[in-house]
This record gives C-alpha cells, sequence and structure tokens, in this order.
C-alpha cells in the first residue's frame, strides 16, 4: 500500500515521463512527503502503467518482476505506454490532455498447481487475481482489471492463452501458471 501522497508524487511522474516527451509543461513532482515515504519510491518494484481515452486503452506497458526503484519503473513504463506500445502509434498532444493515467503495483506472483484446467478455473479470484501463462517462450499476462473486460474465469483464461500465443489445444500439464495482485491508483491528467 502507497501513501496518498506517494500515489501523487508517482502519478506526477508518469505524467511528467509524457508531458517532456511531448514538450508540454510539467507538473510538480514535490508533494509533501516524509524521509521513510520517499525511501519507499527508491525501493525495487514492478509496475503497469495503463493510459485510457474515453474509458478506452490507448496503452499499457509494465514489468512482472521488480528490477529498478519504484519512482523509475513508473517512469519509464509511463513514456513506454504513451510512445512504444506496439498496438497503438504514439500519443499525440491533442490526446495528452484527456489522457488518464493508471498506475498498478504488482505483488510477488506465485505459481498455482492444479490438476486440470477445470480446477486452474476454480481457484481464480475474479477481480483480484492478475495472471501469468508461460508455455516455452511463450508468456503473457493480464492485470485484474482485464475482469472487467472479460468477467468468466473462461472466457478471461482463454483470452490470455490467444494473447500468448499458446494453442487453444495445447495440455494444460505443458502450461505454467502464477497469479498476482495489484495495487492501483489514478486520476485523470491535463496537459
Amino acid at each position: 500500500m502507497l501513501t496518498k501522497s506517494q500515489q501523487q508524487l508517482l502519478l506526477a511522474i508518469a505524467h511528467n515521463a509524457i508531458a517532456s516527451e511531448l514538450n508540454q509543461p510539467l507538473t510538480k513532482e514535490n508533494p509533501l512527503a516524509s524521509a521513510s515515504e520517499m525511501a519507499t519510491l527508491q525501493q525495487p518494484a514492478a509496475t503497469f502503467v495503463t493510459l485510457t481515452l474515453t474509458e478506452q486503452l490507448r496503452g499499457c506497458i509494465g514489468c512482472l518482476t521488480p528490477h529498478r526503484p519504484l519512482a523509475e519503473d513508473v517512469r519509464a513504463n509511463a513514456a513506454a505506454a504513451a510512445f512504444h506500445d506496439p498496438r497503438f502509434p504514439p500519443l499525440t498532444v491533442a490526446e495528452f490532455a484527456a489522457l488518464k493515467i493508471n498506475i498498478s503495483l504488482l505483488s510477488p506472483d506465485t505459481p498455482l498447481t492444479f490438476r486440470n484446467e477445470a480446477d486452474l478455473l476454480q481457484q481464480l479470484r475474479p477481480h483480484i487475481d492478475g495472471l501469468i501463462v508461460a508455455a516455452g517462450s511463450a508468456r503473457a499476462t493480464f492485470l485484474p482489471s482485464v475482469w472487467q473486460q472479460l468477467p468468466q474465469p473462461q472466457q478471461f483464461w482463454q483470452q490470455l492463452k490467444r494473447k500468448a500465443g499458446i494453442a487453444a489445444t495445447l495440455p494444460v500439464s505443458q502450461l505454467q501458471v502464477s497469479r498476482y495482485t495489484t495495487f492501483s491508483f489514478s486520476q485523470p491528467q491535463e496537459g
């Protein structure tokens, strides 16, 4: 969990990472935070930054494992979501004014053990679990927020396998599956 001042600071960092690339005015990154709160932002963390425009996905990039300080991870993922998500063209100045930024801080993932697909589906916790699936070099994740679009476990699972490029007929025994939770926060940003 992060304090409100830490959340505000991270949202400002994400906003400024995008604004600086677009030569737009920066927001203040200095809300009142204690030394211990600031130290938390220097600890390694895994985050995803999701950008939306009028409730529609506009970019989402992140890391599943902590490998850099929290503030740096948010900065890098915000810029990547805005300008390097291969599903979208780079964000424009016109879009920036209406952009909503969401930051998800990921818990460590936990491998799931299951006998078969039915057992796996029974273990899923809709709206709580983020899921990672891997088979060989194929790998994909869905954040817990994806449950809003795919509320049924079977649907969520099938779409995640499709995203990873895993054949629907591949036996579940050949898959590695793990779950994680997120602490997410957002606010609309104006350029």
